[in-house]
């Protein structure tokens, strides 16, 4: 079993947070403040860097990002980067301004695919596969400006004359590209122009057939490629607990919600993704272990990544070691809620995964043992510090 470090990072909940899935119950609306403790928290805990998604239902990500990176001093921000809601030379520009302003602390993750009737309102009409065409040219174009070419390109979505970038990124020659898709159409668009390949955590056997068909990809092009590996996390201190925690979280589901969540994602997503997710559990709750700890609970309401690994720490890093065996290292993980759950997810999980906490700043001496600081909350004299 493999020991290799591992990128970490957590997620922004830009749309709201919760304890409970498909509840109001305990719900917190997304504001800057509570979104900024969750980074604050992830840069003090070790994190490598936080996902900052993109949707309609979301805050713009750049905006967002931009308002919390001055309060954060290491974490990296994996920024959604969407074709065609703007054009590439603006969108490296942009790019190249967050850059500069993080101190080369951003990254972005390309969302080519979507929902047809969400990309329609933000104005993009292009089918399925020609999503991954435009994103092709829109990134080529892209990936030259902040190298610091001058570009001159006529394709059948996009036409460029003469396009600069004046003020250049920190990270040469462009901040890292992170990419995901399960069609043979995203395959080979992460292949051509992607550093890094995502996939929603599916049981290994499915999640190696995607890697070895990314791979093999990128080697007929004379490229090697990064993976990683999106997830929810539930860990406790024992299994119990944990398996515990995964039933509260759907507890105030009811099947009526299950199915018309289920429906709205069948009939308004052209996604393979999606639809490989909704396969795994098939709306069904007694059937939501798919794999060795690998829960599809969280997919029965939410789109997207929809499987969470369950159990202690000692399991659940197990099983992130057997998806690094696969070539996995780089994971995206989320937790509701997100704020608490960062903290439990570092002290429980990362001693497995050896990887190592933010460093410590100084703290003053304690001025009583703790067993005197004990007996003071318990009203007793304190005894004074020796």
């Amino acid at each position: 079993m493999t020991d290799k470090p591992l990128d970490f990072l957590w997620f922004l909940p830009t749309s709201g947070d919760g304890p409970y899935l498909g509840s109001d119950v305990g719900h917190r609306p997304v504001t800057n403040e509570y979104l900024a403790e969750i980074a604050r928290a992830a840069d003090r805990l070790g994190y490598f860097g936080v996902l900052v998604p993109t949707g309609q239902a979301m805050e713009e990500p750049w905006i967002t990002a931009a308002a919390i990176i001055p309060q954060t001093e290491r974490l990296k921000f994996l920024l959604a980067l969407r074709p065609g809601v703007f054009s590439p030379a603006l969108a490296a520009r942009q790019a190249a301004t967050l850059d500069r302003l993080s101190n080369g602390r951003v990254l972005f993750n390309v969302v080519a695919g979507g929902a047809p009737k969400e990309l329609a309102g933000d104005g993009i009409f292009l089918e399925h596969d020609e999503r991954y065409d435009h994103a092709r040219e829109f990134l080529s174009i892209w990936r030259a400006l902040l190298a610091g070419d001058t570009v001159t390109y006529a394709g059948r979505h996009l036409k460029v004359d003469g396009g600069q970038l004046l003020f250049p990124p920190v990270q040469r020659p462009h901040p890292p590209l992170y990419f995901g898709g399960s069609s043979p159409a995203a395959h080979q668009l992460a292949a051509e122009l992607h550093d890094a390949y995502l996939t929603w955590a599916e049981p290994p056997a499915q999640v190696k057939e995607k890697i070895e068909d990314v791979k093999a990809r990128a080697a007929k092009l004379g490229r090697t490629i990064r993976f990683g590996l999106r997830v929810h996390l539930i860990v406790r201190e024992t299994e119990a607990e944990a398996w515990d925690a995964a039933g509260r979280l759907i507890s105030h589901l009811s099947d009526e919600t299950i199915a018309a969540a289920q429906k709205r994602f069948a009939e308004e997503s052209d996604a393979v993704g999606q639809r490989r997710m909704a396969a795994l559990h098939g709306g069904r709750r007694d059937h939501l272990e798919v794999s060795p700890n690998l829960w599809a609970g969280v997919g029965l309401v939410r789109g997207g990544a929809g499987t969470a690994l369950v159990g202690d720490p000692k399991t659940v890093a197990a099983r992130i070691r057997e998806y690094q065996e696969l070539g996995i290292d780089t994971i995206v993980a989320s937790g509701y809620p997100h704020l608490e759950e960062s903290y439990r997810v570092a002290e429980l999980l990362f001693p497995e995964l050896n990887i190592s906490t933010a460093p410590k700043r100084p703290q003053p001496r304690p001025a009583f043992t703790r067993t005197e600081a004990r007996v003071g909350l318990e009203g007793f004299p304190l005894a004074s510090a020796s």
